[in-house]
C-alpha cells in the first residue's frame, strides 16, 4: 500500500514539476516579449529624434528637444536660429511621421497576409494592391493631375485591383474564394496591371518629362509627400485598418490551425478573412498612394519579427509595426544623407531587404509554424 502511494506521489510530483516548467517557460517568454517591445519602442523614439537633426542642415539634439517642446505646447523657449525651427517642424517632422506610419502600414499588412495565407513568403501586394495603385498613379501623372488627385487615383486603383482579385477568386471558387484561388487571381491581376503600366510608360516617352516622373514615383520616395495633410490622411487610414487587425489577432492565430478547426472553435472564417483583407488593403493602398512602391518592408520585417517573438499574433503584429516603423526611419536617413541628392527610398529597401531576406530564409526556414 505504501509503495502504491509513493508511486502516486511521484507521479503527481512529476506532473507538478512539468506544470511549473511550462509556467516558467511562459513567464520567460512574456518577459522576453516585453523586453523586445520595450527595446524597439525606445530605439524608434531615439532614431526619430536623432533623424530630425540629420541632413545637409544639422540641428543639435538639444535644440531639437526644445523645438519639439515649443511645437507641442505652443511655447517660445528656443533662442537659436529660426531656420532650425522651419527645417525641423515643417520639413523633417512630417516626413518622419510619414515614415513611421508607412512602416506600420506595410509591416502590419505583410504580417496579416502572411497569417491569413499561412505562408511567411507572402507580401502586402499579394492581391495586386501595389500594381493597381501604380497604374492609377501613372495615369494621373500622365494626365498632369494634381498631387492630391494622383493619391486618390492610386488609392482607387489599388482597391480596384483587390476587388477584381476577390471577384475572380469568388467566381472560380463558386462563391467561396479559397486561399489558393486568391493567390492565383492576384498573380493574374498583377500581371495584367503590370502590362497596363508598361503601356503607360511607353506612351509617356513622347510626353515632356512624364516618363522620368513616373519612374521616380515607382521607385518610392518621401521627398514630395512630407506634409501634415498627408500625415493626417495616412494616420486615419492607419487607424481604420490597424485597429481591427489588432482586435482580430487571436482569430488570426486560430486560422493557422485551418478553417475547419477555426470554425469548430466558433470563428467565422469567411468574415475574418474578408475583414483582414479589407483592412490590410486599406493600409497598403494608402501607403503606396502617398509615397509610391516601397518593396520588401512588408515581406522582410514580419519575417524578422517572427524569428524574435514567434508566430503568436498577439505579440507578432504590434512588434512588426514597431520594427517596420524603425526600419523605414533608418533607411530614410540613408536616402537623405548618403548622397547630395535625395535618393528614392525603394532603392535602399531593395538593396537591404533582398540579401537580408535570403539570409533569413536559410536561418529561419525551420521556424515557421
Amino acid at each position: 500500500m505504501t509503495k502504491k502511494l509513493d508511486k502516486i506521489d511521484r507521479k503527481e510530483y512529476r506532473a507538478l514539476k512539468k506544470h511549473e516548467r511550462q509556467f516558467m517557460d511562459d513567464k520567460d517568454t512574456r518577459k522576453k516579449e516585453i523586453i523586445i517591445i520595450t527595446a524597439l519602442s525606445v530605439a524608434l523614439v531615439a532614431a526619430f529624434i536623432l533623424s530630425l537633426g540629420l541632413g545637409r542642415y544639422h540641428v543639435p539634439v538639444k535644440d531639437i528637444l526644445i523645438i519639439l517642446k515649443d511645437f507641442i505646447f505652443k511655447t517660445s523657449d528656443f533662442t537659436g536660429e529660426k531656420q532650425s525651427v522651419v527645417v525641423v517642424t515643417l520639413v523633417r517632422l512630417p516626413r518622419l511621421i510619414l515614415c513611421v506610419l508607412v512602416g506600420i502600414c506595410l509591416s502590419a499588412s505583410g504580417a496579416a497576409f502572411q497569417g491569413l495565407f499561412k505562408n511567411p513568403m507572402v507580401s502586402p501586394d499579394i492581391l495586386g494592391v501595389s500594381t493597381g495603385a501604380a497604374v492609377g498613379a501613372c495615369i494621373a501623372i500622365l494626365m498632369d493631375f494634381s498631387a492630391f488627385s494622383t493619391q486618390v487615383m492610386a488609392f482607387a486603383f489599388g482597391l480596384l485591383a483587390v476587388v477584381l482579385v476577390l471577384g475572380l477568386a469568388s467566381c472560380l471558387g463558386k462563391g467561396n474564394p479559397q486561399v489558393i484561388m486568391m493567390i492565383l487571381a492576384g498573380m493574374v491581376i498583377s500581371s495584367l496591371f503590370n502590362a497596363v503600366n508598361t503601356l503607360i510608360k511607353y506612351v509617356a516617352i513622347d510626353a515632356d518629362d512624364k516618363l522620368a516622373e513616373i519612374t521616380f514615383w515607382l521607385m518610392g520616395s518621401f521627398s514630395k509627400s512630407g506634409s501634415f495633410s498627408n500625415v493626417l490622411t495616412l494616420l486615419i487610414a492607419t487607424l481604420v485598418g490597424g485597429i481591427p487587425l489588432l482586435l482580430l489577432r487571436w482569430r488570426i492565430n486560430v486560422l493557422a490551425f485551418g478553417e475547419e478547426e477555426a470554425e469548430a472553435m466558433g470563428v467565422n472564417t469567411k468574415a475574418v478573412r474578408i475583414t483582414v483583407i479589407v483592412c490590410a488593403t486599406i493600409m497598403t493602398a494608402s501607403s503606396v498612394s502617398m509615397v509610391g512602391n516601397i518593396g520588401w518592408v512588408g515581406l522582410t520585417l514580419p519575417h524578422i519579427t517572427r524569428l524574435l517573438v514567434g508566430p503568436n499574433y498577439k505579440v507578432l503584429l504590434p512588434t512588426s509595426m514597431l520594427s517596420g516603423a524603425l526600419f523605414l526611419v533608418v533607411v530614410d536617413d540613408l536616402a537623405r544623407t548618403l548622397t547630395a541628392a535625395d535618393m528614392p527610398i525603394g532603392i535602399f529597401t531593395a538593396i537591404i531587404g533582398a540579401p537580408l531576406f535570403i539570409y533569413l530564409m536559410f536561418k529561419g526556414k525551420r521556424g515557421w509554424s
